[in-house]
Protein backbone atom coordinates (compact mmCIF):
# COMPACT_ATOMS: atom_id res chain seq x y z
CA UNK A 1 0.00 0.00 0.00
CA UNK A 2 2.77 2.36 0.96
CA UNK A 3 4.67 1.49 -2.25
CA UNK A 4 1.59 2.25 -4.35
CA UNK A 5 1.17 5.61 -2.60
CA UNK A 6 4.83 6.49 -3.28
CA UNK A 7 4.46 5.42 -6.90
CA UNK A 8 1.37 7.55 -7.30
CA UNK A 9 3.13 10.50 -5.66
CA UNK A 10 6.06 10.20 -8.09
CA UNK A 11 3.65 10.17 -11.04
CA UNK A 12 1.92 13.29 -9.77
CA UNK A 13 5.29 14.94 -9.23
CA UNK A 14 6.42 14.03 -12.77
CA UNK A 15 3.16 15.33 -14.19
CA UNK A 16 3.59 18.58 -12.29
CA UNK A 17 7.18 18.91 -13.55
CA UNK A 18 6.03 18.14 -17.09
CA UNK A 19 3.23 20.67 -16.80
CA UNK A 20 5.57 23.35 -15.49
CA UNK A 21 8.02 22.54 -18.25
CA UNK A 22 5.30 22.85 -20.86
CA UNK A 23 4.20 26.15 -19.32
CA UNK A 24 7.80 27.38 -19.36
CA UNK A 25 8.22 26.30 -23.00
CA UNK A 26 4.96 27.99 -23.94
CA UNK A 27 6.00 31.14 -22.13
CA UNK A 28 9.41 31.05 -23.79
CA UNK A 29 7.80 30.62 -27.19
CA UNK A 30 5.41 33.50 -26.48
CA UNK A 31 8.29 35.74 -25.35
CA UNK A 32 10.36 34.76 -28.35
CA UNK A 33 7.46 35.54 -30.67
CA UNK A 34 7.08 38.96 -29.04
CA UNK A 35 10.81 39.65 -29.03
CA UNK A 36 11.06 38.88 -32.73
CA UNK A 37 7.68 40.29 -33.65
CA UNK A 38 8.18 42.98 -36.31
CA UNK A 39 7.14 46.57 -35.66
CA UNK A 40 3.63 47.09 -36.97
CA UNK A 41 4.38 49.70 -39.65
CA UNK A 42 2.79 50.71 -42.93
CA UNK A 43 5.81 52.87 -43.76
CA UNK A 44 9.27 53.55 -42.36
CA UNK A 45 9.31 55.42 -39.04
CA UNK A 46 12.20 57.68 -38.05
CA UNK A 47 13.66 58.10 -34.58
CA UNK A 48 15.40 61.45 -33.98
CA UNK A 49 17.87 61.71 -31.13
CA UNK A 50 19.57 65.04 -30.52
CA UNK A 51 22.02 66.03 -27.81
CA UNK A 52 19.24 66.68 -25.30
CA UNK A 53 17.28 63.45 -25.77
CA UNK A 54 17.85 60.57 -23.37
CA UNK A 55 16.88 56.91 -23.20
CA UNK A 56 13.30 57.64 -22.07
CA UNK A 57 12.79 59.93 -25.07
CA UNK A 58 13.89 57.08 -27.33
CA UNK A 59 11.36 54.75 -25.68
CA UNK A 60 8.61 57.33 -26.19
CA UNK A 61 9.39 57.64 -29.90
CA UNK A 62 9.55 53.87 -30.33
CA UNK A 63 6.14 53.48 -28.70
CA UNK A 64 4.69 55.88 -31.27
CA UNK A 65 6.36 53.76 -33.96
CA UNK A 66 4.53 50.63 -32.77
CA UNK A 67 6.93 49.08 -30.24
CA UNK A 68 5.69 45.46 -29.74
CA UNK A 69 6.40 45.39 -25.98
CA UNK A 70 7.89 48.20 -23.90
CA UNK A 71 8.64 45.84 -20.99
CA UNK A 72 10.50 43.31 -23.13
CA UNK A 73 12.31 46.09 -24.98
CA UNK A 74 13.61 47.50 -21.71
CA UNK A 75 14.83 44.05 -20.63
CA UNK A 76 16.52 43.44 -23.96
CA UNK A 77 18.02 46.93 -24.04
CA UNK A 78 19.51 46.45 -20.56
CA UNK A 79 21.03 43.10 -21.52
CA UNK A 80 22.37 44.56 -24.78
CA UNK A 81 23.81 47.56 -22.83
CA UNK A 82 21.97 50.20 -24.84
CA UNK A 83 20.61 52.62 -22.17
CA UNK A 84 24.11 53.92 -21.45
CA UNK A 85 25.04 54.13 -25.15
CA UNK A 86 22.39 56.44 -26.59
CA UNK A 87 23.83 58.12 -29.70
CA UNK A 88 22.52 61.14 -31.57
CA UNK A 89 21.19 60.71 -35.08
CA UNK A 90 18.27 59.89 -37.33
CA UNK A 91 17.39 56.21 -37.38
CA UNK A 92 15.03 54.35 -39.69
CA UNK A 93 12.74 51.72 -38.19
CA UNK A 94 11.62 49.82 -41.26
CA UNK A 95 8.79 47.39 -41.80
CA UNK A 96 9.97 43.97 -40.64
CA UNK A 97 12.39 45.36 -38.03
CA UNK A 98 12.40 43.51 -34.68
CA UNK A 99 13.32 44.86 -31.27
CA UNK A 100 16.84 43.29 -31.31
CA UNK A 101 17.37 44.77 -34.80
CA UNK A 102 16.42 48.23 -33.58
CA UNK A 103 18.52 48.02 -30.42
CA UNK A 104 21.60 46.93 -32.38
CA UNK A 105 21.05 49.77 -34.86
CA UNK A 106 20.62 52.41 -32.15
CA UNK A 107 23.52 51.12 -30.06
CA UNK A 108 25.88 51.09 -33.06
CA UNK A 109 24.73 54.51 -34.26
CA UNK A 110 23.84 53.16 -37.71
CA UNK A 111 21.98 56.21 -39.01
CA UNK A 112 20.03 56.67 -42.20
CA UNK A 113 21.22 59.78 -44.08
CA UNK A 114 18.97 62.74 -44.72
CA UNK A 115 18.46 63.90 -48.31
CA UNK A 116 19.43 67.53 -47.74
CA UNK A 117 18.04 69.85 -50.41
CA UNK A 118 18.38 73.58 -50.84
CA UNK A 119 17.67 75.79 -53.83
CA UNK A 120 16.30 79.24 -54.60
CA UNK A 121 18.30 80.74 -51.72
CA UNK A 122 19.36 84.38 -51.63
CA UNK A 123 20.87 85.06 -48.21
CA UNK A 124 22.98 83.31 -45.60
CA UNK A 125 20.06 83.55 -43.21
CA UNK A 126 17.78 81.78 -45.70
CA UNK A 127 20.37 79.06 -46.21
CA UNK A 128 20.84 78.56 -42.47
CA UNK A 129 17.08 78.33 -41.96
CA UNK A 130 16.66 75.83 -44.79
CA UNK A 131 19.52 73.62 -43.55
CA UNK A 132 18.55 73.75 -39.88
CA UNK A 133 15.05 72.56 -40.71
CA UNK A 134 16.53 69.42 -42.25
CA UNK A 135 19.51 68.73 -39.96
CA UNK A 136 20.24 68.77 -36.24
CA UNK A 137 21.79 72.19 -36.57
CA UNK A 138 21.14 75.52 -34.88
CA UNK A 139 20.45 78.18 -37.53
CA UNK A 140 21.87 80.99 -35.38
CA UNK A 141 25.15 79.14 -34.89
CA UNK A 142 25.30 78.33 -38.62
CA UNK A 143 24.79 82.00 -39.54
CA UNK A 144 27.57 82.85 -37.10
CA UNK A 145 29.91 80.40 -38.84
CA UNK A 146 28.94 81.77 -42.27
CA UNK A 147 29.86 85.26 -41.09
CA UNK A 148 33.11 84.26 -39.40
CA UNK A 149 36.09 85.31 -41.56
CA UNK A 150 38.37 82.64 -40.06
CA UNK A 151 35.90 79.81 -40.68
CA UNK A 152 35.11 80.75 -44.27
CA UNK A 153 38.74 81.66 -44.91
CA UNK A 154 39.74 78.05 -44.24
CA UNK A 155 37.32 77.04 -46.98
CA UNK A 156 39.00 79.37 -49.47
CA UNK A 157 36.31 82.06 -49.51
CA UNK A 158 35.56 85.43 -47.92
CA UNK A 159 32.41 87.22 -46.81
CA UNK A 160 31.79 88.47 -50.35
CA UNK A 161 32.37 85.22 -52.21
CA UNK A 162 30.98 82.63 -49.77
CA UNK A 163 27.69 82.17 -51.66
CA UNK A 164 29.70 80.66 -54.53
CA UNK A 165 30.66 77.73 -52.26
CA UNK A 166 27.15 76.26 -52.17
CA UNK A 167 25.94 74.29 -55.16
CA UNK A 168 22.14 73.85 -54.86
CA UNK A 169 21.43 70.14 -55.12
CA UNK A 170 20.31 67.13 -53.07
CA UNK A 171 22.94 65.62 -50.79
CA UNK A 172 22.88 62.55 -48.57
CA UNK A 173 24.22 63.67 -45.21
CA UNK A 174 23.83 62.52 -41.60
CA UNK A 175 21.25 64.39 -39.56
CA UNK A 176 23.61 65.11 -36.67
CA UNK A 177 26.44 66.42 -38.87
CA UNK A 178 28.31 69.27 -37.20
CA UNK A 179 28.54 72.74 -38.75
CA UNK A 180 32.25 72.23 -39.39
CA UNK A 181 31.66 68.91 -41.18
CA UNK A 182 28.74 70.37 -43.13
CA UNK A 183 30.92 73.18 -44.47
CA UNK A 184 33.75 70.78 -45.30
CA UNK A 185 31.25 68.61 -47.18
CA UNK A 186 30.07 71.65 -49.16
CA UNK A 187 33.68 72.39 -50.07
CA UNK A 188 34.11 68.83 -51.36
CA UNK A 189 30.92 69.16 -53.41
CA UNK A 190 32.17 72.48 -54.78
CA UNK A 191 35.43 70.87 -55.90
CA UNK A 192 33.53 67.95 -57.41
CA UNK A 193 31.21 70.29 -59.30
CA UNK A 194 34.00 72.46 -60.65
CA UNK A 195 35.63 69.67 -62.62
CA UNK A 196 38.10 70.15 -65.46
CA UNK A 197 35.34 70.54 -68.05
CA UNK A 198 33.56 73.36 -66.24
CA UNK A 199 36.83 75.08 -65.33
CA UNK A 200 37.81 74.92 -68.98
CA UNK A 201 34.53 76.55 -70.00
CA UNK A 202 35.04 79.27 -67.38
CA UNK A 203 38.54 79.95 -68.66
CA UNK A 204 37.19 80.16 -72.22
CA UNK A 205 34.89 83.05 -71.27
CA UNK A 206 37.65 84.66 -69.18
CA UNK A 207 36.20 84.08 -65.74
CA UNK A 208 37.16 82.15 -62.61
CA UNK A 209 34.64 79.75 -61.01
CA UNK A 210 33.76 82.37 -58.39
CA UNK A 211 33.28 85.01 -61.08
CA UNK A 212 31.07 82.60 -63.01
CA UNK A 213 28.96 82.11 -59.88
CA UNK A 214 28.80 85.89 -59.42
CA UNK A 215 27.62 86.49 -62.99
CA UNK A 216 25.25 83.50 -62.81
CA UNK A 217 23.64 84.97 -59.69
CA UNK A 218 22.89 88.17 -61.60
CA UNK A 219 21.63 86.22 -64.61
CA UNK A 220 19.27 84.19 -62.43
CA UNK A 221 17.86 87.27 -60.71
CA UNK A 222 17.45 89.02 -64.07
CA UNK A 223 15.87 86.20 -66.09
CA UNK A 224 12.67 84.47 -65.03
CA UNK A 225 12.93 81.76 -67.68
CA UNK A 226 15.80 79.29 -67.93
CA UNK A 227 15.94 79.53 -71.73
CA UNK A 228 16.96 83.20 -71.37
CA UNK A 229 19.97 82.42 -69.13
CA UNK A 230 22.47 81.94 -72.00
CA UNK A 231 21.18 85.07 -73.77
CA UNK A 232 21.48 87.27 -70.66
CA UNK A 233 24.89 85.79 -69.83
CA UNK A 234 26.09 86.56 -73.36
CA UNK A 235 24.81 90.13 -73.06
CA UNK A 236 26.67 90.80 -69.82
CA UNK A 237 29.84 89.21 -71.19
CA UNK A 238 29.58 91.51 -74.22
CA UNK A 239 29.40 94.51 -71.90
CA UNK A 240 32.36 93.30 -69.86
CA UNK A 241 34.47 92.81 -72.99
CA UNK A 242 33.67 96.36 -74.12
CA UNK A 243 34.48 97.83 -70.73
CA UNK A 244 30.85 98.85 -70.17
CA UNK A 245 29.26 98.82 -66.76
CA UNK A 246 26.84 95.94 -66.30
CA UNK A 247 24.05 98.25 -65.10
CA UNK A 248 22.14 95.23 -63.80
CA UNK A 249 19.03 96.08 -61.80
CA UNK A 250 19.29 93.00 -59.52
CA UNK A 251 22.63 94.26 -58.18
CA UNK A 252 20.94 97.52 -57.20
CA UNK A 253 18.18 95.61 -55.44
CA UNK A 254 20.87 93.67 -53.56
CA UNK A 255 22.71 96.87 -52.67
CA UNK A 256 19.49 98.49 -51.44
CA UNK A 257 18.54 95.29 -49.62
CA UNK A 258 15.13 94.86 -51.25
CA UNK A 259 14.60 92.19 -53.92
CA UNK A 260 10.87 93.02 -54.07
CA UNK A 261 11.42 96.28 -55.96
CA UNK A 262 9.44 96.28 -59.19
CA UNK A 263 10.73 99.62 -60.32
CA UNK A 264 14.28 100.92 -60.02
CA UNK A 265 14.31 104.68 -59.43
CA UNK A 266 17.15 107.19 -59.79
CA UNK A 267 17.58 107.33 -56.02
CA UNK A 268 18.23 103.58 -56.00
CA UNK A 269 20.92 103.98 -58.65
CA UNK A 270 22.81 106.39 -56.40
CA UNK A 271 23.28 103.97 -53.50
CA UNK A 272 26.93 103.62 -52.49
CA UNK A 273 27.80 99.93 -52.63
CA UNK A 274 30.41 97.75 -54.37
CA UNK A 275 27.41 95.81 -55.69
CA UNK A 276 25.89 98.79 -57.51
CA UNK A 277 26.89 98.00 -61.11
CA UNK A 278 25.49 101.33 -62.30
CA UNK A 279 28.28 103.10 -60.40
CA UNK A 280 31.04 100.46 -60.46
CA UNK A 281 32.69 98.76 -63.42
CA UNK A 282 33.20 95.01 -63.80
CA UNK A 283 31.58 92.31 -61.72
CA UNK A 284 30.52 92.91 -58.11
CA UNK A 285 32.77 91.38 -55.42
CA UNK A 286 30.64 88.25 -55.10
CA UNK A 287 27.30 86.58 -55.89
CA UNK A 288 24.08 88.38 -54.99
CA UNK A 289 22.44 85.00 -54.32
CA UNK A 290 23.36 81.32 -54.37
CA UNK A 291 23.12 80.60 -58.11
CA UNK A 292 21.40 77.45 -59.33
CA UNK A 293 23.18 74.83 -61.40
CA UNK A 294 21.03 75.86 -64.39
CA UNK A 295 22.17 79.47 -64.06
CA UNK A 296 25.82 78.42 -63.79
CA UNK A 297 25.52 76.14 -66.82
CA UNK A 298 23.77 78.89 -68.79
CA UNK A 299 26.57 81.30 -67.92
CA UNK A 300 29.25 78.78 -68.87
CA UNK A 301 27.59 78.32 -72.27
CA UNK A 302 26.58 81.88 -73.23
CA UNK A 303 24.77 82.55 -76.45
CA UNK A 304 26.87 84.32 -79.07
CA UNK A 305 25.15 87.56 -80.15
CA UNK A 306 25.65 91.33 -80.24
CA UNK A 307 23.12 92.34 -77.60
CA UNK A 308 24.22 95.01 -75.13
CA UNK A 309 20.89 96.05 -73.61
CA UNK A 310 17.87 94.34 -72.18
CA UNK A 311 14.53 95.45 -70.80
CA UNK A 312 11.54 93.60 -69.45
CA UNK A 313 8.72 93.22 -71.97
CA UNK A 314 5.75 95.52 -71.59
CA UNK A 315 3.39 92.54 -71.26
CA UNK A 316 5.01 91.95 -67.84
CA UNK A 317 5.45 88.28 -68.70
CA UNK A 318 8.90 88.20 -67.14
CA UNK A 319 10.56 87.87 -70.53
CA UNK A 320 12.86 90.44 -72.09
CA UNK A 321 13.43 92.50 -75.19
CA UNK A 322 17.09 92.55 -76.19
CA UNK A 323 18.78 95.30 -78.15
CA UNK A 324 22.11 96.07 -79.79
CA UNK A 325 21.78 99.87 -79.75
CA UNK A 326 20.88 102.35 -77.05
CA UNK A 327 18.19 103.89 -79.24
CA UNK A 328 16.43 100.55 -79.62
CA UNK A 329 16.78 99.92 -75.90
CA UNK A 330 15.30 103.33 -75.11
CA UNK A 331 12.18 102.48 -77.12
CA UNK A 332 11.84 99.16 -75.28
CA UNK A 333 12.32 100.88 -71.92
CA UNK A 334 9.71 103.53 -72.74
CA UNK A 335 7.13 100.86 -73.51
CA UNK A 336 7.94 99.06 -70.27
CA UNK A 337 7.74 102.24 -68.17
CA UNK A 338 4.40 103.07 -69.78
CA UNK A 339 3.10 99.58 -68.88
CA UNK A 340 4.15 100.11 -65.26
CA UNK A 341 2.47 103.50 -65.15
CA UNK A 342 -0.77 102.12 -66.60
CA UNK A 343 -0.83 99.42 -63.93
CA UNK A 344 0.11 101.78 -61.12
CA UNK A 345 3.33 99.93 -60.27
CA UNK A 346 5.83 102.13 -58.48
Amino acid sequence: MEQKTKSKGRKIFLWVILFMLLVAIAAAVAVKKTVFKPFDLEETAYIYIDGEKEYEDVIAQLKKAGLPSEQLFRILAERMKYPGNVKTGRYAVEKGSTMPDVIRMLRAGNQTPVKLTFNNVRTKEELAGRVSRQLMMDSTLLVGALNDPATIGELGFDTYTLSALFIPNTYEIYWDTSIDNFLKRMRKEYDRFWNDERRSKAEKIGLSPIQVATLASIVEEEATYIDEYPIVAGLYLNRLKRGMRLEADPTVKFAVGDFTLRRILFRHLEVESPYNTYKNGGLPPGPIRIPSIQAIEGTLSPQQHNYLFMCAKDDLSGRHNFATTHAEHARNAARYQRALNERGIF
